[in-house]
């Protein structure tokens, strides 16, 4: 078999259609752990040889009544669904740098992303559990996808629960163990469950706002720190550049304080060094953060040196009375590689939300080497 093409999927898509399954915050736990078997089988599309396995992989450590949970397996599927992933962007790829194939590895077996596919399928639905806590933090994660959709790469207005991406990394070892840990048969098997494969171009749409942080200010011999406290039931996390604060950021949850924190200081930064040695100068926009001045007459100029078609900008949001307006503007930019797009924050005029997109695509494309 020609190895450009042995990770590609070659199976029938039998994978139930997600508008079919049952979603973990509308429906209550199935009873019966035969009918969960069939139905998960119907849905990754695969008929197990041994069905304990399978039992197993939807047995949470909470459900003391069976012998064994999927904690084992869970082991075994991080890492059968890691190497699977890296061979397919090795294969897929061959012009990206390690690094960059590790951020693809990355954000295709996140607890998000895995988090997301459970959600889709409806898989906590089949998990025999006693631990109703579980049940209200999936229900209103669930809940947020619903409205956010599954664009999102990184991390989303609510936490992804762990055990969400633990089932899907338990069911796909519940598959590698039955298969004879034949990998190139999980894959077939798997893939199709995991579309949509985030792409480069979704990382490029989405740039990861804490590693974007550090990058550019690595690349300008700034040191970055995170410092983080609690302020009742808030997470607060601070951005330090070279000792000195930048931004800070809230949330719920930890992990997206420091999300929040770094997208702010991404706005606050007083310059980006560019590859050639130009600087973007910045100036305070409406609301007091630092945007790159003549953001739209720099993108068009980018895009006309890349001959480029010209950036395509749109008002995605248009909310609050007429005196106190917010409008958040998109902008596309159709490269070479494919097509970027970037949401800008909330200005109150047309034009001021048209810079902000412009400002935040200029540094993204800064950020992939464009510019």
């Amino acid at each position: 078999m020609d190895p450009q093409h042995r990770f590609e999927f070659l199976g029938p898509r039998c994978f139930a259609p997600p508008s079919q399954v049952p979603q973990a915050y509308e429906v209550p736990p199935s009873p019966d752990m035969e009918v969960s078997v069939r139905a998960v089988e119907r849905i990754i599309g695969y008929s197990f040889q041994n069905k304990r396995l399978l039992e197993e992989a939807l047995t949470h450590s909470s459900f003391t009544d069976y012998t064994s949970n999927f904690q084992r397996l869970e082991f075994v599927g991080d890492a059968a669904l890691g190497l699977a992933i890296s061979n397919y962007v090795f294969l897929a790829y061959p012009q990206l740098d390690p690094g960059q194939l590790s951020s693809l590895r990355a954000a295709n077996i996140s607890t998000e992303k895995l988090a997301r596919v459970a959600v889709r399928y409806g898989l906590y639905y089949y998990v025999r559990r006693k631990l109703p806590s579980l049940d209200d933090k999936v229900r209103e994660f669930a809940k947020a996808v619903s409205e956010e959709g599954d664009t999102v790469v990184y991390g989303g207005s609510v936490k992804a629960p762990k055990i969400l991406a633990d089932i899907v990394e338990s069911i796909a070892a519940a598959v590698y163990v039955d298969v004879n840990f034949d990998l190139q048969r999980l894959w077939v098997i798997f893939r199709g469950l995991l579309e949509p494969i985030v792409t480069l171009e979704d990382l490029q749409k989405q740039p990861q706002p804490v590693r974007m942080l550090f990058e550019l200010c690595q690349k300008q011999g700034k040191h970055v720190d995170f410092k983080h406290w609690r302020d009742g039931s808030k997470n607060i996390a601070s951005v330090h550049i070279d000792g000195n604060f930048v931004a800070s950021g809230s949330s719920e949850n930890k992990d997206l304080a420091k999300v929040n924190a770094a997208k702010l200081a991404l706005h606050k930064l007083p310059q980006l060094v560019t590859p050639n040695g130009g600087l973007f100068k910045f100036v305070a926009g409406s609301d007091g953060v630092l945007e790159i001045e003549g953001a739209k007459h720099k993108l068009n100029e980018v895009c006309r040196k890349r001959k480029w078609s010209k950036p395509i900008y749109n008002i995605e949001k248009d909310t609050g009375p007429s005196h106190g307006k917010s409008l958040v503007s998109s902008v596309k930019v159709a490269t070479a590689d494919g097509v970027l797009f970037m949401m800008g924050d909330g200005r109150s005029k047309v034009k001021e939300a048209e810079s902000s997109a412009a400002s935040l695509m200029l540094g993204a494309l800064h950020e992939s080497g464009y510019v």
